[in-house]
């Protein structure tokens, strides 16, 4: 054996070498262990997600059984007794479907195009759409760009239509569905036969489903007729129907129009010369045209259209598409049970329509469009802006407003004779002349928040889905809004009562423009909460709201369910914003909308919780199942039961005595406030019974002033009528006192406890939250130490101190300022020198002006006692004359005194 040095190493290493291999061996088993379960692990896995996606897939419609080929029944609405009162059917809502021959190839490329460029060469699903929505959402981090493919989109509107919200899971599941029969349907259905169907589905805006009647609705012919141009405006609606309506928005669908065209030049569809041509075209002067032309054959009331909007919006809220919203509310065959009362609606309708319950003297307010054809085969258009702007430069005057529609008359055609050419032809005329002022109002059964009745405006409807002033026409709200933006928060959470107080003064906003009473330019001085909100007194309420934060009285608001208001907002470079002190009058940037008024005071009627104004019960589909509820959407306590009724009492005084008087029919109880803006550009009422909340405005549609006291009481007016014929025949209720209320008595001025002897003139009883019962003094009546030279109480410093009893309102619980502090300044003395300087010589200009007030009146008793001395010398009795000359002589001496009291007083 050899044992050299490497030898031993070697041998050495083979040692270690044997005394590891068990270990390694041990290793090699647990790797080989790991990776076996591993592999299990995987294989399970793959299993368990095939077998989900296999369930997920076997759960799906079968391709045999589906049918994309869009259906329509009629959709009817049901009143509150459910009686039948509306079929939704009009000539621009019913989908025409039509077959692919009669469809342009420059309509189905513009769809193909902007929707789904790889449309004829994917399989139902584009994968490379995916990845790259995939890329963006992670890179972004939002998911928002779809990949959906036309296909897809086909089925989500035909097949997947009743999912309305979905969790992650249910969405990942029906995505999956959509997907597998995305590929199913291409290998049961042409390209070109899934495209005219999605086609004869999409929806296109303004109550179009398809392209055919879309082509109807916004060039006036059929869609074999369309050009290129007009092509890409249809398709150019379909990712967003709403913003991208021509009509509405043509200038968000002119921008959509040129993508359209981008992508189906890119695509190869179309060449530079036909892009160019179609770009150059001005296809919005044909739709304006056509519009003009166009109305619906039947046409909705108010509350109608109000319900229509409101099912759209709750559909698309609950999950559904807009275009699957569309199709279900005019094509889906649903029964909507509204919450419209008939005999009330009725009610309304005959009031708002009667002559009577309006100012005699009506004017009408006149929108007018021309579209005329030149010689040379150009368009020209001449909008109602242009109309007034011409006639304006002959008469600065002139207004849009006319006695007659004979009048109107004369002057459209003078008009026409003055813009028109020989050899021009009208092509489109529309002339509209609307009463002036105008009406919205709404009624609501508080306790349910099911809206009974509504009236969107005065005169003859000509269409469905027009203006409808209760639910589409923001306005100012006025003193409306002290009650919910100030005091309904005053009471509620800052601690505040109807018996604290407000000293009705000159007061300006923090950027110091003045605070104006709607009565003048008197003021009432120390007024209490209960007093501003039945007199409607400004400067109490901007006061209160200063005190307590504008910030608290937007919150309730937002609580109230007021959607118009802005935190800020920048309009031409200014930003505005509703969080300031004239939120208490009701000035704000863009007003507010009648239905959500009246919802915020139905709040207060509904002892305090809020609940959403709904115009339907329960939506039911084709057959039978229940699609939407409103029962599901949640009520919120705004206010404290016991805030919601010192609120209903304090305007119950509104509506008793004061600014609502001409609002009371008494046979109930009755509870409002009154609004109005300055110049009475708008005017209100919103009150309420123990059974309906009702808020009525009245104003001119283009915000003129109304100039007379009948236009300016017109919503009162209405108010009344309409509330005292609903209460006929129903019993008398007052409002129910909560637990919580207590009654007590304070000082009037101050709303404190009163001070005995002190306040003896002004004890008033109140009635307050159990919780707020005042237990502090009065610190507006004050007996004791007073500066003389202040007014105020005086300190024990305080070096002019004399016995007085003093009435504080805007210094309540001040004193002087002749402190410790003040007593401690070097030059305290020189001060108080000068102001007991100036107190001697306000006291003696005080003496000359009583004194003079005392010549005053001495020298009219003097001028008076000469007349019955020289009445009673004509009479020739002596005892007359004796007496007579004896008061005489009286007066003489008193105004002798009186004049050398005066020149005492002024040092002579």
């Amino acid at each position: 054996m050899r044992f050299g040095k490497n030898d031993i190493r070697r041998i050495r290493y083979n040692m270690r070498r044997g005394a590891e291999r068990p270990f390694k061996k041990i290793s090699l088993i647990l790797l080989h262990l790991i990776i076996i379960v591993a592999c299990g692990a995987v294989c399970m896995g793959l299993c368990l997600a095939y077998g989900a996606f296999k369930g997920v897939i076997d759960s799906a419609p079968d391709i045999g059984n589906i049918n994309v080929t869009p259906t329509g029944f009629s959709t009817f609405v049901y009143d509150s007794d459910g009686r039948q009162i509306a079929k939704l059917v009009s000539t621009d809502s019913n989908r025409i479907p039509v077959t692919g021959d009669m469809i342009p190839q420059n309509l189905k490329d513009a769809f193909v195009a902007i929707e789904d460029e790889r449309y004829y060469s994917h399989s139902g699903i584009d994968i490379y759409g995916i990845i790259r929505a995939g890329i963006k959402g992670l890179t972004t981090g939002h998911f928002s760009e779809g990949a959906s493919t036309i296909t897809q989109q086909l089925l989500k509107n035909n097949v997947f239509t009743s999912w309305t919200s979905e969790s992650f899971t249910e969405s990942i599941r029906r995505k999956i569905q959509e997907q597998y029969l995305a590929v199913e349907l291409e290998k049961n259905m042409s390209k070109e036969d899934i495209l005219v169907n999605y086609m004869n589905t999409i929806n296109l805006g303004h109550n179009t489903l398809g392209v055919q009647a879309a082509s109807l609705r916004y060039f006036g012919k059929p869609v074999s007729d369309l050009n290129l141009s007009e092509c890409a405006v249809i398709a150019g609606i379909t990712q967003n129907p709403s913003a991208y309506d021509p009509i509405e928005y043509p200038d968000n669908n002119e921008g959509r129009r040129e993508s359209v065209l981008d992508h189906m030049l890119k695509c190869g569809f179309i060449t530079q010369p036909e892009y160019d041509e179609a770009m150059a075209d001005n296809v919005y002067t044909r739709i304006q045209t056509v519009d003009i032309n166009t109305s619906d054959e039947q046409i909705n009331t108010y509350f109608i259209d109000a319900l229509t909007e409101q099912v759209l919006s709750d559909l698309m809220e609950a999950g559904y598409t807009e275009t699957q919203a569309y199709t279900l509310l005019y094509s889906g065959g649903l029964n909507i049970y509204s919450t419209q009362n008939s005999t009330i609606q009725r009610i309304c309708d005959e009031v708002c329509s009667d002559p009577a319950s309006y100012p005699s003297y009506v004017q009408y307010l006149l929108t007018y469009q021309l579209s005329i054809q030149k010689s040379d085969e150009s368009m020209q258009h001449f909008s109602t802006a242009m109309f007034e702007t011409h006639f304006k430069e002959q008469d600065p005057l002139f207004t849009l407003y006319f006695d007659s529609e004979e009048e109107a008359d004369a002057k459209i055609e003078q008009y026409k004779n003055e813009v028109m050419e020989p050899g021009d032809t009208v092509i489109a005329e529309y002339k509209n002349l609307v009463p002036q002022p105008q009406i919205s109002l709404t009624v609501e059964d508080q306790s349910t928040g099911y809206v009974v009745a509504m009236i969107g405006g005065r005169g003859p409807k000509t269409a469905s889905r027009t203006l409808n002033r209760a639910t589409g026409s923001k306005r100012q709200p006025g003193s409306t809004f002290k009650v919910v933006s100030t005091y309904a928060p005053a009471l509620d959470a800052a601690g505040m009562t109807l018996a604290d107080t407000q000293n009705d003064a000159p007061f300006a906003y923090i950027d110091g423009t003045p605070v104006r009473n709607w009565y003048g330019e008197a003021y009432k001085g120390m007024c209490s909460l209960r007093y501003g909100i039945e007199q409607s007194l400004n400067i109490v309420a901007v006061k209160t709201l200063t005190e307590i934060t504008p910030e608290l009285g937007y919150e309730y608001l937002l609580n109230f369910g007021f959607t118009t208001l802005v935190a800020a907002k920048e309009i031409d470079g200014k930003v505005y914003s509703d969080i300031q002190q004239t939120l208490a009058l009701g000035g704000i940037t863009d007003g507010v909308i009648n239905l959500e008024l009246n919802a915020a005071y139905a709040t207060i009627a509904n002892d305090g919780v809020y609940k959403k104004p709904t115009l339907y019960t329960r939506i039911t589909d084709h057959d039978g199942n229940v699609i939407l509820d409103s029962s599901i959407f949640p009520d919120r306590r705004v206010l404290k039961s016991t805030t919601a009724w010192l609120l209903t009492s304090a305007m119950q005084d509104v509506v008793n005595k004061g600014t609502g008087t001409a609002c009371n029919f008494g046979t109930t109880a009755i509870a409002g406030k009154t609004g109005t803006t300055e110049g009475y550009n708008d005017v209100w009422f919103c009150g309420y019974t123990n059974y309906y909340t009702a808020s009525c405005w009245a104003g001119c549609d283009d915000n003129k002033k109304l100039s007379n006291d009948q236009e300016k009481a017109l919503a009162k007016t209405i108010w009344r009528k309409v509330m005292e014929r609903i209460h006929a025949d129903l019993p008398r209720r007052e409002f129910e006192m909560p637990s919580g209320i207590v009654q007590a008595s304070v000082c009037g001025l101050s709303g404190k406890k009163a001070i005995p002897g002190l306040c003896d003139g002004s004890i008033r009883t109140e009635y307050f939250d159990m919780d707020t019962v005042p237990t502090e003094s009065c610190d507006v009546h004050f007996s004791g130490d007073v500066c003389a030279y202040s007014g105020l109480p005086a300190t024990i410093f305080c070096p002019f101190k004399v016995q007085g009893v003093l009435t504080l309102t805007d210094n309540a619980g001040a004193h002087c300022i002749h402190d410790e502090a003040f007593m401690s300044n070097p030059a305290a003395q020189e001060v108080i020198a000068a102001q007991r300087a100036e107190l001697e010589a306000r006291n003696m200009e005080a003496v000359q002006q009583q004194a003079a007030v005392i010549v005053q009146q001495a020298t009219e008793y003097l001028a008076a006692c000469e007349g019955e001395y020289n009445a009673a010398v004509a009479s020739g009795d002596p005892a007359q004359v004796a007496e007579a000359q004896e008061k005489l002589a009286q007066a003489q001496a008193a105004y002798n005194a009186a004049m050398e009291a005066l020149n005492a007083a002024a040092g002579q």
